[in-house]
């Protein structure tokens, strides 16, 4: 069964959470986002880092206009 949004973050907050009391503080963000990228893809998620997604503006699409440090099944995107 697919997970909602809300399910997801419940999730997703309490890997962070779990993550950062075993690491502890002080690391670079780059190591917490690989061990939940990790955690997350060993739950059974699926995961894409580092997506560039466009943006448009005055008629113009940028492709690359923002960048999702983590999106998790297609629906909640991590910054």
């Amino acid at each position: 069964m697919e997970k909602t949004e809300n399910e997801l973050a419940t999730l997703i907050l309490d890997m962070a959470f779990y993550i950062h009391r075993e690491l502890g503080p002080g690391l670079l963000e780059s190591i917490y986002e690989r061990v939940l990228i990790h955690e997350l893809k060993k739950s059974g998620l699926e995961v894409e880092n580092q997506v560039s997604l466009p943006l448009q503006w005055d008629g113009i699409v940028f492709e690359k206009g923002f960048r999702a440090d983590i999106i998790v099944d297609k629906k909640v995107i991590i910054e």
